[in-house]
Order: structure tokens, then C-alpha cells, then sequence
């Protein structure tokens, strides 16, 4: 983690996760992921749960408001939670090398198909 213009930066190593572990082993290791910031009792990232977790993150004195936007960013079904899809959505939407990759498969796959 890095700061640039009073910002948090965070280095992207999904990638090089993805290279090692494989599709699948990167994917079990989001969910481990969700697993250690979830409350356990209700199965989802709640404020409270992330708040809490905040230091495991090396993000701590994170105040209220930071909490409830990076909630925000995640949660697709407005409900204030993350459950475990929104929460790998989120962390793959994050990773500027994913989203590049992903859309360069995207563009691949269609230009095979014929619909681009």
C-alpha cells in the first residue's frame, strides 16, 4: 500500500495470484477473503463486520463515512451489506489488469464470432 496526492494506493497483485494459484485456486482465495471480513452470524460484510476488520486490511482510523463508501461500492442489491458475489465482483472490478484483460477477451471472443 502506497499514498499518491493524499490517496491510498493500493498495489494490484491479482494477476500474479491468478498466474499462480490458477482461475479457481484465485477464486477460493477472494472467498477465503469474504470469509475473514463477513459476520459470521449473518453471513455477509456488514459495516460493522468491515469496520471491525479494518486493521486486517492495514487500513486502520478508517472513519464512518470511508466504511459506508466502500460498502456503497460494492453492494449491487442495496440491501447496505456485501455478500459474497458483490464482495468478488467488487475485488475483480478493483483490479485495473483484470478488468484490462477481461475486456481483451471480451473483444476476442466476439471479433471470433463475428459480432463485432
Amino acid at each position: 500500500m502506497a499514498f499518491q496526492n493524499g490517496r491510498v494506493m493500493f498495489e494490484d497483485f491479482f494477476p500474479t495470484m491468478i498466474e499462480k494459484l490458477g482461475a479457481e485456486g484465485f477464486v477460493k482465495e477472494l472467498c477465503n477473503g469474504f470469509r475473514l471480513l463477513m459476520d459470521e452470524d449473518k453471513g455477509v460484510i456488514t459495516f460493522e463486520s468491515l469496520k471491525r476488520s479494518s486493521d486486517l486490511l492495514g487500513l486502520q482510523g478508517l472513519s464512518d463515512e470511508e466504511v459506508t463508501c466502500m460498502l456503497k461500492e460494492g453492494d449491487l442489491d442495496g440491501d447496505g451489506n456485501l455478500n459474497e458475489m458483490e464482495f468478488c465482483t467488487l475485488m475483480f472490478r478493483l483490479s485495473p489488469a483484470l478488468m484490462q484483460s477481461s475486456n481483451e477477451l471480451l473483444k476476442e471472443a466476439l471479433n471470433k464470432n463475428g459480432d463485432v
